[in-house]
């Protein structure tokens, strides 16, 4: 059996890979990796390095299981692989962002239904309970007591990370590459306004080119020590940036996983958090920097940038002795790597071609 990854944002280049080192583009990579010989649903055909790119309509569903990234669509993929001749339309969402980017409630609704109708895996615990809670919420019992739902954390590639190379002046990371409310794209800015006027400090933010032109990009771009351009080119650049970042400051009022995160602190960068459920779940018991208020941000974040050394090592004293063996221990993607075959293999049968 093969598989097919359907991510209507996934871009191949004229060289056959997959663009972009944001969290949908390196999940479309892993899954293509994970699966050799497989499909990335799009304007084909043409063949990818080590894939090939179809049309849905062009899959065969009678030896092919669909892995959708766009779970609002999976009804829609089922009906089309049925109206090309399969009878039993194999399809699994991959639920890779948190369920709460969806404030309406036909949104919702749809979501609690694709996720009810078809096996679902989650980037993470706290994504799968609340898909759990969704479907039990706004689905009719009997579709909710058939739905099958698994998770793993996503993890990172420990041989990804680059040596480190500390700055002359401490550079700080808005870790994210959107602008949106939940975001917290203002708090950071006051945050970050505050220690730039007690100590010297260059902002990097690293945008994807939809929020480029956004009123919240512009002002963070015109203070003359904040960089904002285009997401780094390619992979390699993306986590040399991250072995030059001394730190970074989270405000976003929840996420699903948090990859972006977890990849900066392997790097080597200090993170500050807020004192939230979703950062708590990234990190090891007693992680020092948690904050409540701005007023606690700042602090920690000055903390971050003037004495980063010291500020590692109390990250290796909570995590047992290395806080980067932790991270790599409990954010490993051979995890990932490993459950996402063994679900496609128990909900479909273990003819599903895998690496």
């Amino acid at each position: 059996m093969r598989v097919a990854v359907k991510h209507d944002d996934a871009l191949v280049g004229p060289d056959g890979l997959v663009q972009g080192h944001d969290a949908g583009a390196t999940l479309v990579r892993r899954l293509l990796r994970v699966f050799p010989g497989s499909v990335l649903i799009g304007p084909g055909p043409r063949r990818g390095a080590g894939f090939d790119l179809l049309p849905l309509e062009f899959v065969d569903g009678t030896d092919t299981v669909v892995i959708t990234m766009d779970v609002l669509d999976s009804v829609q993929v089922w009906r089309t692989l049925r109206a090309g001749g399969c009878e039993r339309p194999r399809v699994m969402n991959f639920v890779w962002w948190d369920a709460t980017r969806y404030p309406h409630d036909v949104e919702r609704a749809a979501l609690a239904l694709s996720c009810a109708l078809f096996p679902t895996f989650a980037n993470s615990a706290r994504t799968a309970s609340e898909i759990t809670e969704l479907i039990g919420r706004l689905t009719v019992p009997a579709l909710g007591e058939r739905a099958r739902i698994a998770w793993v954390n996503l993890g990172f590639r420990v041989d990804h990370v680059r040596p480190r190379h500390e700055p002359e002046t401490p550079v700080v990371l808005y870790p994210a590459i959107y602008v949106s409310e939940r975001k917290q794209p203002r708090l950071f800015l006051e945050v970050v306004d505050r220690v730039q006027r007690r100590t010297p400090i260059r902002v990097e933010a690293r945008l994807h080119e939809s929020h480029l032109v956004s009123d919240v990009a512009m002002r963070m771009s015109e203070r003359p020590w904040c960089w904002v351009g285009p997401l780094t080119a390619t992979r390699d650049s993306y986590w040399e940036a991250l072995g030059r970042t001394t730190a970074f400051l989270a405000t976003a009022t929840e996420e699903s996983y948090g990859l972006e995160y977890v990849e900066a602190l392997a790097a080597g960068a200090v993170g500050v958090f807020p004192d939230l459920p979703w950062a708590r779940a990234l990190l090891p018991d007693g992680y020092p920097f948690l904050y409540r208020t701005p007023d606690e941000a700042a602090e920690q974040l000055e903390l971050a940038v003037t004495r980063p050394a010291a500020c590692r090592r109390q990250l290796d004293a909570v995590a047992g002795g290395s806080f980067v063996r932790w991270l790599s221990a409990h954010h490993d993607d051979d995890a990932f790597d490993r459950a996402v075959v063994a679900r496609v293999a128990d909900w479909f049968g273990d003819g599903a071609a895998a690496g």
